[in-house]
């Protein structure tokens, strides 16, 4: 098909609301099935003990790296691909495509072989709990161990919400998420003539699951994502185009690497007060993932809606996009202040806490959901940065947020007035990080949104 012929996308001309609920509510349902699997995932290990649910949380490190590494490629090739579609760029497109591809399998073997090289040391560095640290190792051995089908089911992923085929993206990520529940409590506890495999089950159930995802995400992709054609013949490796990719995307490793150096210095900040309060801490991460992910499913939804304006030329599209976005992310969140307001011990409960996990866990939830509506606004700025071409925005937030805020205030507080007072780095750290976003949108209104008004947009 010439690109004279092919037809307009409906990111450039659906209505906006109409547009973004079309591309976003699929993926804020495949998060919210993400997030239950998380929590469903967490309330099986936590039956089997605290010093199991600890281990899963001091691994969540390792965990969420991987995910870095996976998802902020996928964030490049998105922003790039859309952007160039946006454009009638369509060789470009493909040649993006095609290069995040072969990056994301480079990608995954270094990450298996670093954690099968480092996975003892790393738990061994926060307890000396050796149940915890045989535990932690059997999990991050099999889901680190074995992440080439994360990285090949994010990427596809992307490529499907890249051309607002995000409800396809939704099957594959849901059917990956509910075959992981479904196999965790087998595996777990060795229900069907399967043996008791505890952690090492549910570890097993993850990367099952993943590899389902990537086998139905490369069928979407090759039946039913027609714009794009990933071929290495005609279209091999370029580094201008991984320099292109990274420009973007790597700004978003860094800046989900970065959660990963802030959860491995909280982990060894309150592991100084008890294994206890780590499992709270991992706990928290579970439960607000149930909040934050819908957020995340809009702000992926949005991503490609931005960047494809942003190439086809339409600013009032981009503005009505951004300020649609920020208002369903407060809705969103102010939903989540209320539960962990209200019912902090009966959601500790899920995880079967002792009296001492709730003791420390309940008015943990209730101080940092407070950060929860600014948060919603923040993430939607920092996607937005990233649509546009700007990731080192979203970095400098991110880190400054993290690195310099939060984790010093923890240390201090810690220090100076106990374990309470550890959980108000948080809404301390997105005061912080709400002030800078604020700073870089009306930058980014004011130098890249508003010049386009002086320039015709592509039809």
């Amino acid at each position: 098909m010439s690109d004279q012929k092919r037809k307009e996308n409906k990111m450039g001309i659906m209505p906006i609301p109409k547009l973004l609920l079309d591309v976003s509510l699929p993926m804020m349902a495949s998060m919210l099935v993400q997030a239950l699997y998380n929590i469903v995932d967490s309330i099986f290990v936590g039956s089997i003990s605290e010093d199991a649910l600890s281990a899963v949380s001091y691994a969540f490190p390792i965990q969420n790296l991987m995910i870095a590494l996976s998802v902020g490629t996928g964030v490049g090739v998105n922003a790039l691909v859309s952007r160039h579609l946006g454009a009638k760029d369509y060789k470009q497109a493909n040649q993006v495509a095609t290069n995040g591809l072969v990056l994301s399998i480079i990608t995954s073997i270094i990450f298996s072989i670093v954690v099968f090289c480092f996975n003892g040391p790393f738990f061994r560095f926060f307890t000396n709990n050796q149940t915890i640290v045989k535990y932690g190792m059997d999990y991050a051995r099999i889901v680190g161990g074995f992440c080439y089908a994360l990285f090949i089911q994010a990427f596809l992923e992307k490529m499907l919400q890249s051309t607002g085929r995000t409800r396809l993206s939704m099957i594959t990520q849901m059917t990956g998420a509910i075959t992981n529940v479904i196999l965790d409590p087998i595996m777990i506890f060795g229900l069907f003539g399967f043996p008791r495999m505890e952690v090492t089950g549910a570890a097993l159930a993850t990367v099952i699951g993943q590899t389902v995802a990537a086998i139905v995400a490369v069928f979407m992709n090759v039946y039913k994502n027609k714009e794009l054609h990933i071929s290495l013949r005609k279209y091999p490796v370029s580094l201008s185009i991984i320099k292109s990719i990274y420009a973007i995307g790597l700004p978003s490793i860094i800046m989900m690497a970065v959660s990963s150096v802030m959860n491995f210095g909280m982990n060894k900040v309150l592991g100084k007060f008890s294994d206890t309060a780590v499992a709270v801490f991992g706990a928290y991460y579970k439960l607000q993932s149930f909040i934050f992910m819908p957020v995340i499913g809009l702000n992926n939804g949005m991503l490609p809606i931005v960047a494809y304006n942003f190439g086809a030329r339409k600013p009032e599209r981009i503005k009505a996009t951004l300020k649609l976005a920020v208002k369903v992310a407060v809705c969103i969140m102010t939903v989540g202040v209320l539960l962990f307001l209200f019912l902090p011990a009966q959601l500790l409960g899920l995880f079967s806490a002792s009296d001492q996990m709730i003791a420390i866990g309940a008015p943990a939830l209730r101080i940092i959901s407070t950060h929860f509506i600014v948060a919603g606004y923040c993430i939607i700025c920092t996607s937005s940065f990233q649509a546009l071409g700007h990731g080192m925005l979203s970095l400098i937030v991110s880190a400054s947020r993290q690195l310099l805020v939060l984790l010093p205030v923890a240390f201090v507080f810690g220090s100076l007035f106990g374990l309470t007072s550890v959980w108000w780095s948080f809404p301390i750290a997105e005061l912080a990080s709400a002030t800078l976003c604020t700073i870089f949108l009306r930058k980014m209104l004011r130098e890249e949104i508003e010049p386009l008004y002086q320039s015709t947009p592509i039809s």
